[in-house]
C-alpha cells in the first residue's frame, strides 16, 4: 500500500468519516485493534493524530459504534503520554494479566498433541515454570522443544535442551541487542543471573542484589545497573523507594531467568 503522499494525507484526514461510514447501519459495531505500537509510540505524529481523531468522533458524531483497542506495554503508554498528555484522557487502560499455569499447561499439551507428540509431566513442569505466562516464551519455547526432541515423547532431557534453544532465541530475536551483547561478560553475565535468583520478578532492590555478590562482582555491579539504566532496560521503582528498581519488559528477568539455568 502506497498512495501518493497527496492522498495519504486525505486518508489520514478523513479516517474518521470512513470508519462512520463502515459502521452505519450495523447491529453491534466493530472493534478495530491496534496490534503492538512498539514503532508508532515514540512518533509524535501517531499521538497527535490519535489525540485528533478522537476528539473528532466526540464532537462530530453522535452514534459512532466504534471501539479502538490500543495494544502495548506500560511503557509504551508512557511513551505516547510523553509525546501528547492530554491523550491518555482518552483511554481506559486495561491490564491483561500473564496466562496462569493451567492456562499454561494447556496449551503446551494441545499444541504437543496436535503434533502426535506426549510430553512427560517433569518436563512439562519445567516448560510452564520458564515460559512464565507470557505467549512469546510459550511459542518459542515450545518450537525449540519440538525441535530437540528424538522421538514422539517429550522427556525431561528434551525439555532441557529446547529451553537453551529458547533462551538463546529470546536473546537474539526479542531482546534489545545492546543487552544482549552486555551480559555476554561473564563477570555480568554471573550478576545478573543472581539478579534473576531462584524466581522470575519484574523488580529488585540494589541491596537484595549486593547481598548475593562477592567481592569482585561487587565492585562492577553499580557499573552495570548504570548501563542497564541508561539502555532502558531497568529503571527505578520510584513507588517502593530509593534502591528499587524494576525491568520495564517481562522479557528482560524471564531471559535473564533462563540463562541461569544454562551456567548452573
Amino acid at each position: 500500500f502506497d498512495p501518493p503522499r497527496e492522498e495519504l494525507t486525505g486518508l489520514v484526514r478523513n479516517f474518521p468519516d470512513a470508519l462512520g461510514n463502515l459502521v452505519d447501519g450495523m447491529k453491534k459495531g466493530l472493534l478495530l485493534v491496534l496490534d503492538d505500537i512498539n514503532g508508532l509510540a515514540d512518533t509524535p505524529d501517531f499521538a497527535h493524530w490519535y489525540k485528533s481523531f478522537a476528539d473528532s468522533v466526540a464532537t462530530r458524531f453522535g452514534h459512532f459504534p466504534v471501539l479502538v483497542l490500543v495494544v502495548g506495554t506500560a511503557d509504551k503508554r508512557d511513551a505516547l503520554a510523553a509525546q501528547q498528555p492530554s491523550l491518555m484522557r482518552v483511554f481506559r487502560p486495561v491490564d491483561i494479566p500473564r496466562l496462569t499455569d493451567r492456562e499454561v499447561t494447556d496449551f503446551f499439551v494441545k499444541a504437543f498433541g496436535e503434533a502426535g507428540m506426549e510430553i512427560e509431566e517433569d518436563a512439562l513442569e519445567w516448560l510452564v515454570l520458564d515460559a512464565s505466562g507470557l505467549p512469546i516464551l510459550m511459542q518459542e519455547i515450545g518450537d525449540a522443544v519440538f525441535w530437540s526432541a528424538s522421538d514422539t515423547v517429550i522427556r525431561e532431557d528434551d525439555a532441557g535442551d529446547g529451553l537453551i534453544m529458547a533462551a538463546q532465541s529470546v536473546g537474539t530475536k526479542y531482546l534489545d541487542p545492546v543487552f544482549y551483547r552486555t551480559v555476554r561478560s561473564d563477570r555480568y553475565r554471573s550478576i545478573v543471573r543472581k539478579i534473576a535468583g531462584e524466581s522470575i520478578g519484574p523488580q529488585f532492590t540494589r541491596k537484595e542484589v549486593r547481598s548475593r555478590l562477592d567481592k569482585d562482582e561487587m565492585k562492577v555491579f553499580d557499573n552495570l545497573l548504570r548501563r542497564l539504566t541508561k539502555l532502558g532496560i531497568v529503571e527505578q521503582d520510584v513507588d517502593e523507594g530509593r534502591g528499587a528498581y524494576r525491568f520495564v519488559s517481562a522479557l528482560y528477568p524471564v531471559y535473564m531467568y533462563m540463562e541461569s539455568s544454562l551456567h548452573d
